[in-house]
Formats: C-alpha cells, structure tokens, sequence
C-alpha cells in the first residue's frame, strides 16, 4: 500500500485553477464546517492562529472525508518542525518567509527521506501512514508532497529567480501584507508600487514552472490577482468570514 496520491498536488502540475481560504480559529470543528463549503484547498495556519501540533492534527482529522485539501503552514521553516506535521498526515506544507535558494534547498531536503532529505524514519508509528496500514509509505510519500514556499518581503523578491531554480519547489506564494509593510506601505497591497511587485514576480513563478500563489481578503484585490494569472489563490479568511457577516448582521437589525 502506497503512500495517498496528493490531488493538489497534480492539480497545480497540471495548471489548474485551485480556490482555497484561510483558517484562522484552530478548531477541529470549525475546519470540519470549513470543509463542507466547496473550497479546493483550506490553510491550516499555523503562523498567525493559536495552533499547536495536535490541534493541525485534529484538523487534518476533520477534513480527512472532505473534498477541499489541507495545506498546513507552519510557523517558520524549521526542519524539526516540518518532519512533525509530515508524520501528522500533512502532504502540502506551506513555508514563511523565504529569502534565499540555500534556504529553500534545506526546505526540500526537510520534506524528503534520506538519502534526498534528512525526514526521519519514523513514520510508521504515525498518522502519516495510518499507523502502518500504509506499508511502502516510506519508499513513495516524496513524491506526493506539495512543498510551497512564501515570498513576501524585498530580499526574498530579489532572490525569487535563484528560488525558483530550486528543485522540489512546487509553487510559491506571494504575500502580499508582509510584502508591502515590507516596501514601506505598511500592509497597503493595492498600493500601484506594489501590485506591480506583486504582478512580475507571479508572472516569474509562473514562467519559472513553478504554480504562483497569493491570498486576497476583497473582492477587488482577489479579481486583481486572478487576472495577474494566480494559479492557487486564497479568497478569504474565516475569522474575517465570521466577523464581516456577524458585525453585519448585528448592525442591520439593531437600526430596526
């Protein structure tokens, strides 16, 4: 039995279109009701959300029956802390500020067994291969993981051609607030100096081979990016989801 194929994955590979959110409230059931809205893929954050290993892992648990693909971002790009979410059941793993293709090569090897990576031998004491129901995890799980790595400030801009060169790099991800605070816009991404970042370097990845990435929290800045070509793209986060349609709801009936 070999390791699950990654749909995502051969999604991007294939060059189609994948519409996916945020989630931000680390909750096995909110990711669960996350799950039922038809979204493609669905960000397990584990950067900006009070997460910890076992709540990605209860979350991986929740949409294990959904259609929409969990892609985990750890909080920063440290090996130790790859290999635990890998042998959690993540197959798409989604890095924080990248700045350098030596950094993203130690990335890869993260994600990878030996003798291509330096991934422990664990996994089959884990979720990752269903407890060793999944027999020849070991001998087929590189191949079906999806690692993305985030562009979002001005070394890792200028870096982004050496990234992109980088092999077992599947796609990268704009981001766009880090990116303009960065420029000194102080988290103002629809700023024109911006979005003319924004639009070469998805143009790079994409010409690069590599499937570009971006999340926008409006309408006018996620129809911006779909037209700028962004092939995985993030058309909101649920904490925004549930306060925008709350506050909104609050407000149109208290001026009754």
């Amino acid at each position: 039995m070999v390791a699950p194929k990654n749909t995502f994955k051969q999604a991007l590979i294939q060059g189609q279109r994948r519409i996916g959110c945020w989630m931000s409230f680390a909750e096995p059931i909110t990711a669960e009701i996350m799950g039922t809205a038809g979204f493609d893929w669905l960000v397990i954050d584990g950067e900006h959300a009070p997460n910890d290993i076992r709540s990605i892992r209860d979350q991986l648990m929740a949409l294990e029956n959904s259609p929409s693909h969990p892609v985990v971002r750890v909080p920063v790009g440290e090996t130790w802390l790859i290999k635990m979410v890998l042998d959690a059941g993540a197959q798409t793993v989604l890095v924080p500020i990248v700045e350098s293709a030596e950094q993203a090569r130690e990335l890869v090897r993260a994600c990878r067994y030996p003798p291509d990576g330096v991934r422990g031998v664990g996994a089959m004491a884990s979720r990752a291969t269903m407890y060793g129901a999944v027999d020849d995890y070991i001998q087929t799980a590189d191949q079906e993981i999806c690692l993305l790595l985030q562009v979002e400030n001005r070394a890792g801009i200028a870096a982004l051609d050496e990234i992109l060169q980088v092999d077992g790099v599947d796609g990268v991800f704009i981001g766009p607030a880090d990116l303009s605070t960065d420029m000194g816009f102080q988290g103002n991404s629809a700023a024109p100096e911006v979005r003319e970042v924004i639009s070469d370097a998805l143009n790079r990845i994409k010409a690069a081979g590599k499937a570009p990435g971006i999340l926008g929290t409006n309408d006018d800045a996620t129809q911006t990016y779909l037209e700028m070509g962004a092939q995985f793209l993030a058309v909101g986060i649920d904490v925004m989801l549930l306060t925008q349609a709350s506050r909104a709801l609050a407000a149109q009936w208290k001026a009754k």
